[in-house]
């Protein structure tokens, strides 16, 4: 639990896509900030029950998740959003576990450098990957400022 700060101007472009209603079939509506949130969320099928989320000047973050995985998840989800600067994280988590650590993506950063810098062997980069799932849908498309989960080595 805490408060998590990103790049507010780097980012996945979420804000502002519209979404059709079953109310008003033929209308479009944008949907408000934490509805895009919401959906994004759900979208990256990330297992968190009783969400909630509040877009203010910052994200601020509740629910229950399973693991520390899943709810660290959640939050670079959420603040990896062109827009975001930080998120306040208040995620219960029901199966605790060691906590990953955050590494901002650099200018010339790949998956195997950030494993030779943190694990001391850049062949250990599908671990950063598969920590990053679903965000990340490949080992080659990180961009400066994302912002990656660096989990403990088993």
């Amino acid at each position: 639990m805490g408060l998590f700060s990103f790049i507010k101007n780097a980012g996945q472009k979420l804000f502002g896509k519209k979404d059709k209603t079953a109310a008003v079939p033929v209308q479009e509506v944008e949907l408000s900030k934490a509805d895009a949130l919401k959906a994004e969320i759900n979208r990256l099928g990330l297992p968190v029950s009783n969400l909630n989320i509040e877009f203010a000047d910052h994200i601020s973050v509740s629910g229950t998740a399973a693991t520390n995985a899943d709810r660290e998840k959640v939050i670079l989800a959420l603040g990896n959003v062109a827009g975001v600067a930080s998120v306040s994280d208040n995620i219960e988590v029901t199966n605790p576990e060691p906590e990953s650590v955050f590494h901002e993506v650099k200018r010339g950063d790949t998956l195997s450098k950030i494993a030779k810098d943190v694990y001391g062997d850049p062949m250990k980069y599908p671990i950063i990957f598969e920590a990053n799932k679903p965000m990340l849908t490949h080992p080659d498309k990180i961009y400066p400022g994302q912002i990656l989960r660096i989990p403990p080595l088993a």
